[in-house]
This record gives structure tokens, C-alpha cells and sequence, in this order.
């Protein structure tokens, strides 16, 4: 059993909505599906609100094993206290996702033989402290480490550590019960350089049998610092394989980047087949390897990027003033409850209640992203998500001759969404073909009309 998980790039060791508006408003129409992190099978989620150097993070773990082995160090850029930590509720978090999730719309289309009113046109949519108990001294100077705050949380048992050099705080950590994995020494060093500090935590197990929690809870933390960055280097010690970071960044002003990295928005706003509906998981994983290998593997994908006030189409509802105090965003009205730790400077004269939300989608690997990511806050407000469209053809009948245009526009319209699925997914065009037939039977043709479709001829 692992006593060391890196969940986050922080974390060592461990219905339907009907729009009715100009065709302009390209995102309305019905929700479907979403791409939330259940997708993938080891998927770190970090919540960042910041303000100017003012920071409040949220990590959820994905630790997996026997709850007293669970254990984790973050370098944070300034020594902790007490009231600058506190636990917080999964369902924050995943409220942020379901929010945030790449979604799947569905559009069906009228018939081509209705009259149409000039007042209709508007209508269609568009289809695009200090411990007693320790038995450890706080400190050993011939190791070079320091304990600078000790001090329990919730079900977890914190310490905020200096360290002079590497090996020392390795030293330190093994003889106090860490298991530290092999090359941790090497990627301390730089964060030790920088003067960061380690904050250590580890689940005190007589509290958490007390909370009746069957899962550890996140750990929320704040601070000021000019540095915008998540250290993820730390994250790919214990790695095997490609990790999935989804980071949740809520600001004031607009959209969230990625600056020593290229930031680049998930392919979005396509037509795809009636039969992905049933495969949505799938496709969506495939279309995600697929741009990232075709971006070489080293970029940060915007998969979300809206103000918090609303959504269009909704896969959740935005989340409430108090949910987003829960999530850290402190510069909201303080009229409204919440207990996110904050310093007293973090709170405002005045009422502000704007929150721009970014989701970023980073799958990292050691030699792709050899650095920390650093972040910036830009006033780009443009909207953006990724969605993908449903177009249902019109099942009626089709007696006018709009109609019979529409049905023979029909089979090009499916071949153009089988080469799009192809090019997006990498799926065999034919496979593609094969499972369309099915999903768009109950439409009838000639033998001819069949035969000159698929032959490119209609």
C-alpha cells in the first residue's frame, strides 16, 4: 500500500433547456450529455479562485487504499496557519464539473414543407496550532528542516515545513513515517531553491472514524503569493502512465491561460452522427487523444469558459452565491454566509459578485511537461465550450418540393458528419457508415437514391 499519492498537480502521495433566440445564439438548443471526469480513470481535479496575489485552492484527491496510509506534501509558497486551512465537501467540486463538462445538444429539424413566418425565423435554433500528542521534534537542524506550524484540521493532521536542502527533507519525511518514492529528492530541490514551503498532511484516524465521512474530504487552502502556478513535477513521480488534471479556475475577470504551455480550445461546435448519442463516453475520449497527440502531447486544452451567471445549454445549474464561497471565491458579497478561510485582507469594501469560470484539461507526462504550469488571468470574457450537435432529419412526410430538396440533401449532410466523426476520432470512416444506416432507418429511399448517395452523387 502506497503511503505516497499524488492526486493533483499539487498533491504528493496522494430538462432539458429549449433556447428560443436569433439564430446568432449558436449554443441553444437541448442538452443531452455531458463529459465530466467519471470519463477517465485517474482524474485530479484542483479549484483555484484568485483575485490579484490572492489565492484559494481546492484539492480533490483520488486516493486509493487504507485510509492510514494516506499521506501528502504540497509545496505552497508561504508558511500556513491555522485559519488559512480547512476541509471542504466533494460535492463542490463536482457541482464545478457537472457545470463545466464538455456537453452533447440535440437539434431536430422542422418540416421542410411547413410554412414559414417572418416572426418564426428568430425561433429555430441554430444547428451549429500546536500538538501534544507528537512523539517527533519539531525540528532537526543537523537535517535542515523546521516545522514552522503544527495544527489539526478536520480529520487531518497538518504540518508546514521549511527545509535548507533536498536530501534533508527526504531524511525527515522517511524518519517521521513517510514513505518517499524514488527520485522524490531531485524534484524537491527546485521548489526548496525558491524558498516554497511543504505542507504535510495526514489523516489523524480517530477523527475520521468520528466524522462518519466513508471518503476523505478535500482540503482547501489560502494565501497570497504573485506566483499563479500549480507544481506539477511533483505529480509524476509515482506516474505509470498519462495523468488527466482537470483545473477549475475562478476569477473576477475572464478567461484563465496557461502561459509556459499553449492553451488551446477543444475542438467544438460540430455535427456528429445520431449514434454517439449512445456512445458519448467513448467518442469523447477518443476525440480528446486524438487532438492531444496531434498537438504533440504538450498543450492545455479549454474544454469550458463562461461567466457563472448563467449557461447555454445548461448540463447543470450555475452554482449559487454560497456554493461559490464553498468553492473559496471570497470576493463575493460578504453579506452571504460561508466559512472559506480567508485572511481578514482578502474581504472587500464593497459587493462583487462576477465569477468567470475556465476549465482547463491537461494530460501530462514527465518529458512533455517538464515544467510547472504557470497561469495568468487575462479580460477575455468570450464564451466557449465544447459541444458537439445532434441533428435529428425531419421523419414526416415530404410531399412539397422544398421537401424532396431537403431529402436529397439529407445523404450528404450524414456523409459530412461521418468524415467530421472520422477526423475527430480516428474511427474507421466505414464502421462510422455502417452504425449511421442504423440510426437514421426509420428514412426511406428509392434504390436509386441509395445508390447515388453513397456514390457522392446526391
Amino acid at each position: 500500500m502506497k503511503f505516497f499519492r499524488l492526486l493533483t498537480p499539487l498533491l504528493l502521495a496522494i430538462v432539458a433547456v429549449f433556447c428560443f433566440a436569433p439564430a446568432a445564439w449558436a449554443f441553444c438548443g437541448f442538452y443531452v450529455a455531458k463529459a465530466d471526469t467519471k470519463l477517465y480513470n485517474k482524474a485530479s481535479q484542483v479549484v483555484i479562485a484568485r483575485d490579484g496575489d490572492r489565492t484559494v485552492l481546492t484539492m480533490a484527491n483520488d486516493f486509493q487504499g487504507e485510509v492510514k496510509d494516506f499521506a501528502m506534501v504540497v509545496p505552497v509558497p508561504t508558511v500556513l496557519q491555522k485559519e488559512q486551512v480547512r476541509v471542504t465537501e466533494t460535492k463542490i467540486i463536482e457541482r464545478l464539473d457537472a457545470f463545466s463538462a464538455p456537453r452533447l445538444v440535440e437539434y431536430f429539424d422542422p418540416d421542410p414543407c411547413a410554412p414559414v413566418y417572418p416572426q418564426e425565423l428568430s425561433a429555430a435554433p441554430a444547428p451549429a496550532a500546536s500538538n501534544e500528542s507528537a512523539r517527533k521534534r519539531s525540528s532537526d537542524a543537523s537535517l535542515g528542516v523546521t516545522v514552522e506550524a503544527r495544527f489539526n484540521v478536520g480529520e487531518y493532521d497538518i504540518l508546514i515545513l521549511s527545509a535548507k536542502e533536498s536530501g534533508g527533507l527526504e531524511t525527515w519525511l522517511k524518519r517521521n513515517g513517510y514513505k518517499i518514492p524514488r527520485g522524490a529528492k531531485q524534484l524537491l530541490k527546485p521548489y526548496i531553491r525558491s524558498s516554497m514551503k511543504f505542507f504535510v498532511a495526514k489523516v489523524n484516524l480517530d477523527k475520521f472514524e468520528k466524522s462518519g465521512y466513508q471518503f476523505l474530504r478535500p482540503l482547501q487552502i489560502s494565501y497570497e503569493s504573485p506566483k499563479f502556478m500549480l507544481p506539477i513535477r511533483l505529480g509524476m513521480i509515482n506516474a505509470t502512465t498519462e495523468q488527466d488534471l482537470i483545473v477549475y479556475i475562478l476569477s473576477p475577470q475572464g478567461q484563465a491561460e496557461i502561459t509556459n504551455y499553449r492553451t488551446v480550445k477543444i475542438p467544438s461546435d460540430t455535427n456528429v452522427p445520431l449514434f454517439v448519442k449512445d456512445e458519448f463516453a467513448d467518442f469523447y475520449k477518443s476525440m480528446f487523444q486524438t487532438a492531444y497527440t496531434k498537438e504533440d502531447k504538450k498543450v492545455g486544452f479549454l474544454e469550458y469558459a463562461w461567466n457563472m451567471g448563467s449557461c447555454d445549454p445548461c448540463s447543470a445549474e450555475p452554482l449559487t452565491p454560497d456554493e461559490l464561497k464553498q468553492a473559496g471565491v471570497f470576493w463575493l458579497d460578504d453579506n452571504s454566509p460561508s466559512d472559506v478561510p480567508v485572511s481578514p485582507s482578502f474581504r472587500r469594501p464593497f459587493p462583487r459578485t462576477s465569477v468567470f469560470i475556465s476549465r482547463l484539461h491537461v494530460r501530462y507526462t514527465r518529458d512533455k511537461f517538464p515544467e510547472d504550469l504557470i497561469f495568468q488571468q487575462t479580460a477575455n470574457s468570450e464564451f466557449f465550450q465544447g459541444r458537439y450537435v445532434l441533428q435529428h432529419p425531419f421523419q414526416g412526410e415530404l410531399k412539397c418540393q422544398a421537401g424532396r430538396e431537403y431529402k436529397r440533401s439529407l445523404p450528404k449532410r450524414f456523409e459530412q458528419e461521418a468524415q467530421t466523426l472520422a477526423k475527430l476520432t480516428n474511427w474507421k470512416i466505414q464502421d462510422i457508415r455502417n452504425k449511421m444506416k442504423l440510426s437514421v432507418g426509420n428514412l426511406t429511399y428509392s434504390w436509386w437514391e441509395n445508390l447515388f448517395s453513397w456514390l457522392g452523387l446526391y
